[in-house]
């Protein structure tokens, strides 16, 4: 049963600024944890911590007293019960604006709490080392997010603070007097987006548990009917505001970034740093994001060159090249040099000289790559309305991919090319690809993933010569990639993220020149699809899988 709430605003005393006193630390993660245990020591605030952490703050000479000695009570049961007393609850959930709560306090003999500092137990990378059973279960942290949540709920006296990275805002806060109203709230909101996050990733780790235990009983009982497809039963997406943006795709929409701070989180465009030019906007994040993952899917030197979502260009560089990258962005912009202007450039290499230098007398909206050289930096930031943008280390893809729709939220694993081979594939027309026709192939594969359907990309030389995109039809995209390539299209090889339903698309292609095709089949007529390839004496494999983008 809810509790109620028997007081009146006029109980209520109001203040904004809250001097710290009296600290709890209780972190898996020691990162920085000295530095702030020094510097409140030395503002003369009172510290209690738990286990490991108390262990560490006394081994650095810092005086710390013991949550037992709070609590009267000794850890118990391997440590899985130390901070679930009233002692430590009260101190965190008293509301100090209410003179009855004050005296409450002093008649148990509790003291509060200003700052709370709690960061729980490595769950998630207990599981990404390949932790199974009971090693995983111990590292649920249940008094850890009872404290970060009853710290966030009486953000109106506590500060709570969840990530090593904010602790230079309570050293500040302590020079100033204390943590404001606004600083708190901002806390707790990062506090209850990181429980959030935590809790969901627990109930993802037992859906896939109870996956494997349903696939298991399926695989005794040959019901294929009892396999869980392993997402958690309730799943969550959050962050925190990082940038209110000047508008969203148009004008007369409101837009903002929010970013994962989390310290498990993945590493992406949303964390990259801005090195120079204007602030991004919403358009430049879809694409700048559109074209890391082009530029990614591939392990060789890439370049993906991206305007409104779909690639103008994209390649890899010649692994002889002076200058792989350099070699892979004129490979690229080549492409489609057109649209390239104002378009996104995405390299999954640090960027060269040279590249700066191609990329200078281009109009570009958006780079964004591991990192630069010092004087390829230099070139770049003379383009006042370049925005330069470095990626944080170990660049990955989320877990899960999620789209918004009305009244709910669609998630799915994300389209990657990890282990690519071409041992899957089946040649249905012509002869073997002789090795240069079939890196080509390769290639056109992994990069019309990045193309939205329906998708024909045409490739020579280890680059896009021609892209058909985003048509409702697969022979009008034939028909736009065949006209972009112009006479490149002859002795080019094309790749169909889905299948040709006839062969009218697949002619449109022979008709162009083009010498190899790859695509998934599994159309009813694949019959007369083929047929149409060993009459005009072209090569074509079947992948068995496609790759819509919508």
């Amino acid at each position: 049963m809810a509790a109620t709430n028997p007081h009146s605003p006029a109980d209520y005393r109001h203040f904004d600024r809250v001097a710290i006193k009296r600290a709890l630390l209780s972190v898996s993660d020691k990162t920085g944890l000295i530095e702030l245990a020094t510097a409140l020591n030395a503002h003369g605030v009172e510290l209690v911590s738990t286990g490991s952490t108390a262990k560490t703050i006394a081994a650095a000479g810092i005086q710390v007293v013991e949550v037992s000695e709070v609590t009267g009570f000794p850890e118990s049961l391997d440590g899985r019960v130390k901070t679930l007393h009233p002692k430590i609850h009260g101190g965190l959930l008293a509301d100090m604006r209410l003179i009855a709560h004050e005296q409450q306090l002093r008649e148990l003999e509790i003291q509060p709490f200003e700052l709370v500092v709690v960061n729980l137990y490595p769950f998630v990378q207990t599981v990404q080392s390949g932790a199974k059973g009971d090693s995983v279960v111990d590292q649920i942290d249940i008094g850890g997010p009872a404290m970060v949540r009853a710290s966030a709920k009486n953000h109106a006296n506590v500060a709570i603070v969840v990530e090593p990275g904010r602790y230079g805002e309570v050293i500040a806060a302590l020079e100033q007097g204390g943590t404001t109203l606004a600083q708190r709230k901002a806390l707790a909101l990062a506090a209850f987006s990181h429980t959030a996050r935590y809790d969901a990733a627990v109930a993802g780790w037992l859906a896939g548990e109870l996956d494997a235990d349903w696939r298991r009983a399926a695989d005794q009982t040959g019901d294929a009917a009892s396999k869980n497809p392993g997402f958690p039963a309730k799943f969550s997406a959050g962050g925190e505001l990082a940038s209110v943006l000047r508008y969203g795709e148009n004008s007369h929409q409101a837009a903002a970034i929010y970013r994962n701070s989390a310290s498990d989180a993945v590493a992406g465009i949303a964390q990259a740093r801005l090195l120079g030019g204007k602030e991004m906007s919403y358009n430049n994040y879809v694409d700048a994001d559109a074209a890391l993952r082009a530029a990614f899917d591939f392990t060789e030197p890439a370049v993906a060159i991206i305007k409104h979502a779909n690639p103008c260009g994209i390649a890899i560089g010649d692994p002889n090249s002076a200058d792989p990258i350099a070699d892979a962005h004129a490979k690229a912009h080549l492409c489609d040099p057109m649209s390239a202007f104002g378009g996104v450039i995405a390299a999954n290499r640090l960027v060269t000289v040279e590249m700066a230098k191609q990329i200078s007398p281009i109009f570009t909206e958006v780079i964004v790559a591991p990192g630069y050289e010092l004087e390829a930096l230099q070139i770049l930031l003379k383009k006042s309305d370049l925005r330069i943008l470095e990626l944080p280390a170990g660049y990955a893809r989320e877990e899960f991919e999620v789209k918004q729709i009305s009244g709910g939220l669609l998630v799915q694993q994300p389209d990657v090319f990890s282990g690519f081979n071409t041992t899957g594939w089946k040649l249905v027309a012509g002869k073997n690809a002789d090795p240069e026709t079939m890196r080509d192939l390769e290639f056109a594969w992994r990069a019309c993933r990045a193309v939205k359907s329906n998708a024909i990309l045409l490739a020579s030389g280890g680059a896009s010569v021609g892209v058909g995109m985003g048509q409702v039809n697969r022979v009008d995209s034939c028909k736009l990639a065949i006209s972009r390539a112009e006479s490149r299209s002859r002795g080019s090889v094309a790749a169909s993220d889905a299948f040709f339903p006839f062969k009218d698309g697949l002619q449109v292609l022979i008709d162009g020149g083009v010498k190899a095709v790859v695509q998934p089949g599994g159309s009813k007529r694949d019959a007369e699809v083929i047929e149409a390839a060993e009459q005009a004496g072209i090569t074509m494999y079947f992948t068995g899988e496609r790759h819509f983008f919508h």
